[in-house]
């Protein structure tokens, strides 16, 4: 069998190539003419896995190291039959990280004051919750399709957390029609009921907010601050946009090398259960450890010093037309457990 898999996925060199023909591609070469003759494919979001790329293929199963599977017409890998598998939760903590960084480098110990709202609770907002739970904010929650299946309890709608909350913070996947459309869900209208000089965070998919709306916005004072890792037309970023937020980033938030090991373990045993590979279960083992929180005194300080947000936003201000280069030589973050640590709030 043959495998088209993205160069740019980590850990994953070596692996199959005992029981598969391996082509290792970067995402722009991953073509039609590239994939014809692939039985298996290994891709990221930049590959739009579609009638365009597979009608001549002979590809039966695709995985996704990401989260979200926008990238993959569900419609169309039906009706040919294609079996399709993300890689749920794989980066949740890598993204609270990101998220609990960004507030820490905001309002430093002044974060437990706020208020925050997650519109998306799946396993990346319980995450987030989680983390600002433990920061000693108050924490709504808004996610409609789990309110169907679970009720009421526990969730606040979104007109709610536009009037209540002091940072609101996006972490759904990108849905473009249907009962919970996500595309442009932040507008004109959203930004119209948000409570005077809010702070939004965006770490999900940068279509959920219009972003002609969104400069609207921050001109009009309506946001005081902004925090962007995902952005409409990646790799294009708008430069007047980039100019407009408090932190910048190239769509890295959840890059930490957990969770890249996570979703190259996901897909690795996936594909191995589909065509009985026998590496079923097989992962990542032996990340370094870089481990910096020693002198930290509080959980912020010890955020702080694990990630520095700041870092990432200043390689993206002064190369926005790097976007892709720079996501594709990220260097080693490691997630820090803070649930592990005895530091004060």
């Amino acid at each position: 069998m043959k495998v088209v898999i993205d160069d740019k996925i980590p850990f994953i060199k070596g692996v199959l190539e005992d029981v598969a023909q391996v082509k290792y591609l970067s995402s722009e070469l991953i073509t039609a003419e590239a994939v014809r003759d692939a039985d298996a494919l290994i891709i990221r979001t930049r590959t739009k896995c579609n009638e365009k790329l597979l009608e001549s293929s002979s590809v039966q199963f695709i995985a996704t190291a990401t989260i979200g599977y926008d990238h993959i017409d569900d419609a169309y890998c039906k009706e040919r039959g294609i079996t399709w598998v993300s890689s749920p939760g794989c980066n949740a903590n890598s993204v609270a990280q990101y998220i609990a960084a960004a507030l820490v480098s905001l309002y430093g110990e002044g974060v437990r004051d706020k208020k925050i709202g997650l519109v998306g609770v799946g396993n990346v907002g319980k995450a987030v919750s989680a983390i600002c739970k433990r920061l000693g904010m108050t924490v709504l929650h808004n996610d409609p399709p789990r309110v169907e299946k679970e009720g009421v309890a526990g969730f606040s709608s979104l007109q709610e957390i536009c009037c209540e909350c002091d940072i609101i913070s996006f972490h759904t996947l990108l849905s473009r029609s249907g009962k919970y459309k996500t595309y442009h869900m932040a507008d004109d209208k959203f930004f119209a009921n948000i409570k005077p000089g809010i702070t939004l965070i965006n770490a999900a998919r940068g279509e959920v907010i219009d972003t002609i709306a969104l400069k609207s916005a921050i001109r009009e004072r309506k946001i005081d601050k902004c925090v962007l890792d995902c952005w409409e037309n990646e790799p294009n970023v708008d430069l007047e946009l980039l100019n407009l937020v408090d932190i910048a980033t190239p769509h890295i938030a959840g890059y930490s090398a957990d969770g890249k090991a996570n979703a190259t373990t996901q897909c690795v045993q996936a594909i191995s259960r589909f065509f009985n590979l026998g590496l079923d279960h097989w992962r990542v083992e032996a990340l370094p450890d870089v481990d910096n929180r020693g002198e930290c005194v509080t959980l912020a300080e010890a955020i702080k010093s694990s990630y520095d947000i700041l870092s990432d936003d200043m390689l993206l201000r002064t190369n926005p037309k790097n976007f892709e280069k720079i996501r594709g030589s990220y260097p080693i973050r490691r997630e820090v457990d803070y649930f592990l640590s005895p530091l004060a709030k």
